[in-house]
């Protein structure tokens, strides 16, 4: 399975990809880290995040995308800006019939360090052995986006497959249900 973890932001925006296999090993892919400039009009910066996103999934193919849940920060103006490139990057995924799923920073830090009051540089480190980079990710952007596709692998692949049991149950029980009718007729 192929995970795209978006960091969202509305100045640099990460983009890391990792691959899982059946054994639930964990690959480093790629990471990117979209920027836009803050001079730019706000719908030309959005426009070029939702351009650089595409491309981005155009040639990864991702799975899955995993995309950090914007929280209330002191800074509106920062927590708005997350929230519009969170937007473009859950827009771009439904258009192309991607599941995606979202953490908290607590979440991802939970999953990833196993503490949720980590900080970036304990963050940073585990992404780092996690995937058996010779170094770091640089800048944080970077590092953040890949601890979000970390954390799907260990923590959300579970729940995808639950809500995949459930509605592969739901649709047997359906057609078993409409069998049964056509059979009782």
């Amino acid at each position: 399975m192929r995970i795209l973890g978006i960091d969202p932001g509305l100045t640099r925006c990460g983009v890391g990809i990792i691959d899982v296999d059946t054994m639930r090993r964990n690959r480093f892919v790629a990471v990117h880290v979209v920027r836009t400039h803050p001079d730019m009009e706000l719908p030309q910066r959005l426009l070029s995040l939702e351009s650089s996103i595409d491309e981005l999934m155009n040639e990864f193919s991702p799975d899955v995308v995993a995309v950090e849940r914007v929280f209330s920060q002191l800074n509106v103006r920062t927590a708005m800006g997350t929230a519009q490139a969170s937007a473009v990057a859950l827009l771009s995924a439904t258009r192309r019939g991607l599941p995606t799923f979202m953490y908290t920073p607590t979440e991802v830090k939970a999953a990833v360090t196993g503490y949720g009051r980590a900080d970036k540089a304990q963050v940073t480190g585990m992404v780092t052995r996690l995937l058996s980079l010779s170094a770091p990710p640089k800048p944080a952007d970077a590092a953040d986006s890949l601890a979000l596709a970390l954390c799907h692998a260990l923590r959300g692949m579970g729940q995808q497959r639950l809500v995949e049991l459930t509605e592969t149950s739901h649709l047997t029980t359906s057609s078993t249900r409409t069998v049964e009718s056509r059979v009782s007729s």
